[in-house]
């Protein structure tokens, strides 16, 4: 019997455990994980440790004494099957399973995957985990040439990485911009001019009709007929919540796992965070992006997940605290560090502070007079100080957001 079971060895899941003791949880925690690792960094798969520049050592959350030290059970290599919640218990594919007095869910996501002829070839990538990074490292160190299928963060990360390996990169995307859901064209334009200066070639409004080779992938056939050369194909389709357990032991599923403002799941034992959680976001209803105080939606990103598994982890401790957090989101591509807060989407202004040309500068995002959003590259500085006005809802004088002689940290009194 565990008084808390947390189901997915995550970053959700770490901050999960250790924000429950730092609030005073005092019961047994068992965390379980279906990889043979401890939990491990994520984020560098893409960056760093795609490029080489650290290895598998570096990436672990915390160390074995830490998790000891926390009372704080691994038990990685096996999967969740059932959860009996009349019962409360949790079914493991070892064939054991625990009793818990409270469940936590963060399971996190899984790729979507090519369902196009050709799919099944050898040398065909996605990138979620350790060991997908290590396959697509291990596979540019023998490609020429490389397709990216995606042009989101991922797809670009990776792109990045492969052209800096040397590999030759094309980019493959349906829609007419570069991370168009994402970003506002300004940024699209920025990355793409960017990619393109390392040698990357693009085909935009493209869609792939079939993977082309025997075994393994040759090349790639698009829509239009054109045949691009492709050592190796990497897949960046976008996430696919996983929340099939959660459904089938009756919890409320809706484009992820559903909870409240406290993490709170259908079940009051039961909490959810990370990238299977759906929440409201009381912070993106109030600047007008269209969430209702009912309607829940899922943001993919370290910083949604740690926030949200502070606020459950909380909750278990009998101190709830709602989620209002400002999401922000980060991606490293050459050497342009992109750093974005609040949201643009029905943004009615952009200030941009800085110069483009230069790869440093700031873009900010005004929707009735109020700082909504900022998009940052290379300025850190800038990135800290809008995250905490956005966050004080600011109505700013754009001529001082604009002057870069006056520090963006000085506008919070507007």
């Amino acid at each position: 019997m565990a008084d808390l079971v947390i189901i997915g060895a995550s970053y959700a899941g770490t901050q999960l455990a250790l924000a429950a003791r730092a609030n005073g949880f005092a019961g047994n925690i068992t965390m379980v994980g279906d990889e043979p690792h401890p939990p491990y960094q994520r984020p560098p798969l893409s960056k760093a440790f795609l490029r080489n520049e650290v290895d598998a050592s570096s990436l672990p959350l915390q160390s074995p004494e830490r998790f000891a030290e926390e009372r704080i059970t691994l038990r990685t290599g096996v999967t969740a099957l059932r959860i009996e919640r009349e019962g409360r218990k949790v079914e493991l594919s070892d064939g054991s399973e625990i009793g818990y007095a409270h469940l936590a869910f963060t399971t996190g996501a899984r790729c979507r995957t090519l369902t196009c002829e050709g799919a099944g070839l050898g040398n065909v990538h996605y990138l979620r985990n350790l060991a997908d990074a290590c396959a697509i490292r291990d596979a540019a160190s023998r490609s020429r040439t490389a397709v990216v299928i995606g042009g989101g963060f991922i797809g670009l990360e990776v792109a990045a990485a492969l052209r800096t390996l040397g590999v030759e990169v094309a980019v493959v995307e349906m829609q007419d911009r570069l991370l168009q859901r994402a970003v506002p064209p300004l940024i699209s334009t920025f990355l793409m001019r960017a990619h393109a200066h390392q040698g990357v070639r693009f085909h935009l409004s493209s869609r792939v009709r079939r993977l082309l080779g025997h075994g393994s992938v040759e090349a790639i056939e698009l829509e239009s007929g054109e045949v691009i050369a492709a050592d190796m194909v990497v897949a960046g389709l976008g996430v696919v919540p996983n929340v099939e357990l959660a459904q089938a032991c009756g919890l409320v599923v809706d484009n992820g796992i559903v909870v409240d403002r406290y993490a709170r799941t259908s079940d009051p034992r039961i909490v959810a965070a990370g990238d299977c959680a759906a929440y409201p976001n009381p912070w993106l209803n109030a600047v007008g992006q269209g969430v209702g105080p009912d309607r829940c939606m899922r943001v993919e990103s370290i910083q949604s997940a740690n926030d949200l598994a502070r606020v459950a982890a909380a909750t278990l401790a009998g101190r709830a605290t709602p989620y209002e957090a400002v999401p922000w989101f980060w991606s490293d591509q050459y050497g342009y560090k992109l750093q974005m807060a609040g949201a643009s989407t029905g943004h009615e202004q952009i200030v941009l502070r800085g110069d483009m040309e230069s790869g440093k500068f700031t873009a900010l995002y005004l929707r009735d007079g109020t700082l909504i959003g900022a998009d940052t590259v290379n300025r850190p500085i800038d990135h800290l100080a809008a995250r905490r006005l956005i966050a004080a809802r600011v109505r700013p004088d754009p001529m001082a957001l604009q002057d870069e002689s006056i520090p963006l940290k000085s506008l919070a009194a507007a």
